[in-house]
């Protein structure tokens, strides 16, 4: 059986702010999010197109309608596609948009589709299919949050994800896990994936943990992260004096009287 996808090799570099190397062959193509690319050897070529190139002969109402799920997902339209014209080996390299692990999936080894957050992806080799997948459950549509637009990759080739903080990887053999619903990264076609609310009302609105929690059962595999950057955002606002956040951490004993003095 032949394969779909390009078969790329690459490299993962750095421990908490990572960055992944692809190393294609002549006339390779890696497919990439928008602004994702760190830095590129000769030869080769980038170029912004509307789709993942993964249906080159679906035609421009087709490469359409992926687009417009796209944006009604808050995603880029267009994707871009790096690709060697020389004759040797030449490198791409793509970095993670804020601290945490990449993730390198084989999507051959994974029943060829990984469904995961929207904002985890980073890259993959060409012929795989990036798609949206609205949630259709009432329950997850109106209290999803992070969790209702999820994104599918398919193919058999490699694709790169991006986990905020550590990576947990967790294997299911029919037991059921919740989560909160930032904290998942994706998982594989044989979990079932819906949301919950967290227990009684006393602890949804003073416990801390948000209002619902995302479950996940069946047999296969779940990846989760430690910091989604929804939460290190919050905590990065709550604290930031210009949003009007407090100065716990700063250290000065005079606070906004000691910016006033030094012109901050």
């Amino acid at each position: 059986m032949s394969r779909r996808c390009h078969e790329v090799d690459y490299e993962i570099i750095g421990h908490s702010m990572q960055l992944v190397e692809v190393e294609l062959d002549p006339n390779e193509t890696v497919i990439a999010e928008a602004g994702a690319m760190n830095y590129l050897e000769q030869d080769i070529s980038f170029e912004a197109k509307m789709g993942d190139g993964s249906e080159p002969d679906s035609g421009f109402f087709g490469k359409l309608m992926g687009a417009g799920k796209r944006a009604l997902a808050g995603e880029s339209i267009f994707m871009t596609h790096f690709t060697n014209l020389g004759h040797q080996k030449r490198k791409v390299a793509f970095a993670a948009p804020y601290p945490g692990t990449i993730l390198a999936i084989d999507l051959a080894q994974y029943g060829g589709e990984l469904i995961c957050q929207k904002d985890s992806f980073l890259a993959a080799a060409l012929g795989t299919r990036v798609s949206m997948k609205f949630n259709r459950r009432l329950g997850t549509g109106f209290f999803g949050g992070e969790g209702f637009i999820l994104q599918s990759l398919q193919g058999d080739g490699m694709a790169f994800i991006h986990a905020g903080g550590t990576l947990i990887k967790k294997e299911l053999k029919g037991e059921t896990l919740r989560v909160d619903t930032g904290c998942l990264v994706g998982f594989t076609p044989g979990i079932d994936y819906d949301i919950e609310r967290a227990g009684s009302l006393k602890s949804m609105f003073f416990g801390g943990e948000g209002l619902f929690l995302a479950t996940l059962k069946g047999h296969g595999t779940v990846w989760l992260q430690s910091l989604p950057f929804s939460r290190m955002a919050d905590r990065i606002i709550a604290h930031a004096p210009s949003a009007g956040g407090s100065d716990r951490g700063e250290g000065s004993v005079l606070g906004g009287l000691g910016r006033m003095i030094d012109g901050r």
